[in-house]
């Protein structure tokens, strides 16, 4: 059986606040870095996703004005109803 010295929990206890500290140490000094380059991906992306909208927008139109033309019959003549 193992048993536990004072010294040997004073050691691990010190090594997981070092650990902690550096931790957040480097975050703090990482972090910009890291928030930055998700910012930008996110930028990207949205910028890929408007410009897919816009052209599926635009063949769309373009589709709609090759069928339109085909497609006139005649004048569209409104109704009124008369009581």
């Amino acid at each position: 059986m193992v048993e536990a010295s004072f010294a040997g929990i004073l050691r691990t206890i010190a090594i997981i606040i070092l650990v902690y500290y550096a931790v957040r140490f480097l975050l703090r000094l990482f972090a910009p870095v890291i928030v930055q380059q998700v910012v930008k991906k996110a930028e990207q992306n949205f910028y890929q996703q408007q410009q897919q909208y816009n052209q599926q927008q635009y063949s769309r139109n373009d589709n709609n004005e090759k069928t339109s033309g085909k497609k006139k019959v005649g004048e569209y003549i409104d109704y009124e109803e008369i009581d």
